[in-house]
């Protein structure tokens, strides 16, 4: 059945006060043509004609959950450089109420794709760990964030942007708000007490290891969420749907049937979707068939993008 917004739904979606916090980044985009193979080594060579750049990270999080109406904040670190000044330029050109830490001895994450006809090439990583101190400094103002929000996002990109998410969801929960974190690596006691984490195939398989049929996959799930003190898990699965691990059992969506295009950033996508619905008081099974929805959207898009509200419609 297709999810329709009412719209009292909009309303409470325009009213939802989300925080996002995590590893920010830029995506760079170099677009061109190749029509020849260098003569210093054995690659193309791509005459660059169109350059772009979107928020990427935890900022994409935010640019989504904008993108659906949504009073938006968010907190993260970034270089006192080029690319983070880039940053909050788009964040504002979003509408996204930008709590960025800015670490001059940090250059901002970026990752840098050169494109040729619709194929991606090579991707470049620029990255290094904040300090200890713009980490700490995170942390304080997290706290007094807290208090005019409805749910927390925690975007785990490894990047070591959510070196303190324990306290984080701690505080968070304690202030009674909806924690949702889009998880990373192999070691997830970190998220305790969240209210919902949204992983994909690969990365819980990551943590509980392969299941062999759907029965061997919903103990394992369970269990997991069990052991970590969480609302619900919910299981993206690309062409399968998402699943949604509660304590009153398991329940399925099948994927929205489309050409898929880019996967990059439809996780993104789905986690803030889940986070604008939950915060708008929806239930949980209710959020996850809009945010497969949307997932299947954002995936006919080149590159991380975003799902307006009358695209939903």
């Amino acid at each position: 059945m297709d999810i329709q917004l009412s719209a009292t739904d909009i309303q409470q979606f325009r009213q939802a006060r989300l925080l996002v916090v995590g590893d920010v980044m830029l995506d760079r985009y170099w677009f061109g043509d190749t029509e020849r193979i260098s003569p210093e080594a054995p690659v193309p060579v791509v005459h660059v004609s169109k350059v772009d750049e979107r928020l990427g990270g935890a900022a994409n999080v935010a640019r989504n959950a904008a993108s659906m109406g949504a009073q938006i904040s968010i907190l993260g670190v970034v270089g006192d450089d080029e690319p983070g000044r880039r940053i909050e330029e788009l964040l504002k050109a979003q509408g996204v109420k930008s709590f960025l830490q800015r670490d001059a001895s940090l250059p901002t994450t970026v990752k840098l794709r050169v494109v040729a006809r619709q194929q991606q090439l090579i991707r470049l990583d620029f990255e290094q760990a904040p300090t200890h101190e713009a980490l700490l400094n995170k942390l304080e103002q997290f706290q007094s964030l807290l208090k005019d929000v409805d749910a927390v996002i925690f975007s785990d990109y490894g990047k070591g942007g959510l070196t303190h998410v324990t306290q984080m969801i701690a505080a968070a929960r304690a202030a009674g708000k909806v924690v949702l974190v889009d998880p990373k690596g192999d070691e997830y006691s970190k998220y305790q007490g969240a209210s919902i984490i949204t992983p994909n195939r690969s990365e819980l398989r990551q943590v509980i290891g392969r299941w062999k049929d759907e029965a061997e996959l919903t103990l394992k799930a369970q269990e997991l969420r069990e052991q970590l003190k969480l609302d619900a898990l919910l299981l993206t699965r690309s062409e399968e749907g998402m699943s949604l691990f509660t304590a009153a059992g398991v329940e399925h969506v099948k994927a929205v049937a489309r050409e898929v295009f880019d996967v990059s950033g439809a996780g993104d996508t789905v986690i803030a979707t889940m986070a604008v619905a939950l915060a708008a008081k929806w239930p949980a099974g209710q959020a996850m068939k809009l945010a497969n929805k949307a997932g299947g959207i954002v995936v006919g898009k080149l590159g991380t993008a975003t799902v307006s509200l009358e695209e939903l419609q």
